[in-house]
């Protein structure tokens, strides 16, 4: 049986894929690498992971305003995630994903979700459906 969790859209868009979740809220200025989507946070349970074509899944953000120009510079270098799905998108997540037009939903508990399973991400109806475990 498949779950779907329902949130609010933030970026419209669709996509599918496999989720990197991060149970700790990120910092995208000096946490992830915008030349090659590592994430480089000493602080983050998935440090040395990659986002790039990944669904990537966590709390919120921290950090930098200028954090929201790294998740641009992320799309711009090819490496960004395919969306994001965030638990609570503050100003700096949301103003990032639409700059760089990353499918992004907010208000999906993300403890639900484990680094792996496959979703489909509906953003435009504010949507994480699980498709595999």
């Amino acid at each position: 049986m498949r779950v779907r969790m329902k949130g609010r859209k933030i970026v419209g868009g669709t996509t599918e894929g496999e989720l990197l979740v991060s149970a700790k809220p990120l910092s995208f200025l000096g946490g992830i690498d915008p030349e090659n989507g590592t994430v480089t946070d000493a602080e983050s349970d998935i440090k040395g992971e990659s986002v790039a074509g990944r669904i990537l899944a966590f709390p919120r953000g921290k950090g930098s305003t200028v954090g929201s120009y790294v998740i641009y510079a992320l799309k711009k270098n090819g490496v960004a995630p395919k969306a994001l799905v965030v638990q609570e998108a503050e100003t700096i997540v949301a103003t990032g994903a639409i700059i760089a037009g990353i499918p992004t939903v907010d208000g999906i508990d993300v403890k639900k979700l484990k680094t792996g399973m496959k979703v489909r991400v509906n953003a435009d109806r504010g949507e994480v459906e699980i498709i595999e475990r």
